[in-house]
């Protein structure tokens, strides 16, 4: 039998080793990535745990983190400063009343805090942003601890 023939008889077995090799190559690429980017998350995640210990917060689980800032702070960092998230933040700092009975409180400066730390750590590109959103919000240690 001649290599040629050999070789044409053969066309299905080195097509199929072909595209099964390139299959394999591609799932290998998307894996890589996913850990990838799953080893910066928990990077980032555990960089805040570290960031809200030292600030005398409590140890937030990092599972929990991961999920809801991903790689780059999600909802978090996309606008700190806009004037809708703003005004949603000011009027969740109310006395918990409804309808009339809702008035405005004098905000705790911790909360204001926990977000400038995960804006430090996420983006901290978008800090002077939030900083400057947050100039005329009247804060206090409200809170007793």
């Amino acid at each position: 039998m001649s290599p040629t023939r050999f070789a044409s008889e053969h066309k299905v077995i080195y097509w199929g080793t072909i595209v099964i090799l390139i299959g394999l190559v591609v799932t290998g690429l998307i894996r890589y990535e996913n850990v990838k980017t799953d080893s910066k998350t928990l990077s980032k995640a555990n960089q805040l745990q570290e960031a809200l210990v030292k600030a005398g917060y409590p140890s937030p689980d990092t599972d929990t983190i991961e999920r809801l800032l991903g790689t780059d702070g999600g909802q978090v960092c996309e606008e700190p400063g806009n004037a809708l998230k703003t005004a949603l933040w000011k009027i969740q700092q109310a006395n918990g009343a409804a309808g009339p009975g809702m008035r405005p409180v004098i905000s705790d400066s911790k909360a204001v805090e926990v977000e400038r730390i995960v804006l430090q750590v996420y983006c901290p590109d978008e800090l002077d942003d939030f900083d400057d959103a947050l100039d005329d919000l009247k804060t206090d240690d409200t809170v007793r601890r």
